[in-house]
């Protein structure tokens, strides 16, 4: 197949699956003879497993090592948990970021509770205020 049908099968948009390729997390397809490359299942296979992890946010040096592990099967498997808790603690520390930005979003909001002009508006008076100190500071 070619890159446009794999593309498609995947989900994956045809400059991400060239990415994939040149930074070597997919594997190099053998050329036709017109040029073009000649994908696989071994392709749609690889490239769905980078999908998932990318989903799971991880980042595309751990995806590399995990397909690594993929390809050697008898591995001792302490590595890869490593490399999920390591993931665990970083979304844990986003998320407690993320908490932190929606505790300062709620007090924003409760600036201002009516209908009002946009010259009387809390929200917009706390921003404009918060923007002049990080300028100033």
């Amino acid at each position: 197949m070619q890159i446009g049908e794999l593309a498609r099968r995947t989900g994956t948009e045809i400059d991400t699956v060239r990415y994939y390729e040149k930074s070597g997390l997919m594997p190099v397809p053998p050329r036709q003879g017109n040029g073009y490359r000649a994908y696989g299942e071994r392709h749609v296979e690889c490239l769905a497993f980078i999908r998932h992890c990318r989903a799971l946010d991880i980042p595309l040096n751990d995806i590399k090592r995990l397909l690594d592990f993929v390809a050697h099967p008898e591995t001792n498997c302490g590595d890869i948990n490593r490399l999920i808790d390591d993931q665990l603690a970083r979304v844990r520390k986003r998320l407690n970021s993320l908490r932190a930005l929606e505790k300062q979003l709620k007090t924003l909001r409760a600036r201002c509770t009516d209908n009002l002009t946009a010259g009387e508006c809390g929200i917009l008076h706390e921003l404009v205020e918060a923007s002049h100190d990080e300028r100033h500071s």
